[in-house]
């Protein structure tokens, strides 16, 4: 347990200090952004993206060469050490492009049980969650956990958009009918402050198709110590098919819901 939490402690403090370069880096955003698309006109990346994965991954390997390395943009090392990096540069690439705030760095470190360590830090809204396995997680340095509503009625729900163009056919159909279950419903363009939004109560649950991992890995890990429940639609581990994140009270009712507004929009797709 020694050698876990002195390991922890130096994971969290590499993570932290490249989480804050990268968020120095993103944050003298130039006038002028390169553009290249990638799985579809609405998925792109920018130079920006690029320079803080270098940054960043070049940070963690000058610590811990034997690391290995998951980002988004493309940057993949095996590693030897045991540990693995999943980092997301520029978490809501669309609202940095835009100069629209909650844009992040996500930043969190795997071991052979799944995230140790989780780091979002989001300059452009003064905020900096952290958390490690077992720990407890925290928001400018204080604790913090989820909220304690019961009823879907009364809940604040986040949600985001595929960049699967007929994924979103779906998602709109589910939304549409989703709205009139819940309080309302919030889409801020950012997986990893949606996650973390539900972990210190700012919003009640949040569900989204097409997540990879490093667009979940520290926000997942976050909430989770924050004691909130995460899963995919049959109430297993979070995949790319469906991440559903809510207040113990909730995760359930939620899961129930959009299984049961999924079923009755593939009936309205079927042909007659």
């Amino acid at each position: 347990m020694v050698q876990t939490n002195s390991l922890a402690a130096e994971l969290l403090d590499i993570a932290l200090n490249a989480a804050k370069s990268a968020g120095e880096l993103l944050s003298k955003r130039p006038k002028n952004l390169d553009v290249t698309q990638k799985t579809s006109i609405v998925d792109f990346a920018t130079q920006m993206d690029k320079a803080s994965e270098n940054l960043i991954v070049n940070q963690i390997l000058g610590a811990r060469p034997d690391d290995g390395i998951l980002a988004e943009e493309g940057s993949s090392v095996s590693g030897s050490s045991g540990i693995t990096w999943i980092i997301d540069p520029l978490d809501g690439t669309v609202n940095y492009f835009y100069d629209l705030p909650a844009w992040n760095v996500s930043i969190a470190a795997a071991d052979e049980n799944g995230a140790l360590v989780g780091v979002v830090y989001s300059p452009s809204i003064g905020s900096l969650w952290t958390g490690i396995r077992g720990q407890g997680s925290f928001h400018n340095g204080e604790k913090i956990k989820t909220g304690n509503e019961t009823n879907l009625q009364k809940s604040l729900v986040l949600t985001g958009f595929s960049y699967d163009l007929v994924k979103r056919v779906e998602q709109s159909a589910i939304l549409e009918k989703m709205i009139p279950q819940v309080r309302d419903i919030r889409r801020f363009g950012s997986a990893a402050v949606d996650l973390c939004f539900v972990a210190m109560g700012k919003a009640d649950a949040y569900y989204e198709y097409g997540l990879q991992p490093w667009d979940r890995a520290a926000g997942a890990l976050i909430a989770r110590e924050a004691g909130a429940i995460i899963s995919n639609w049959e109430g297993a581990e979070p995949d790319y098919e469906m991440v559903i994140c809510a207040n113990p009270a909730l995760h359930q009712i939620l899961i129930t819901k959009l299984q049961g507004i999924r079923g009755q929009v593939a009936g309205e797709k079927a042909p007659n």
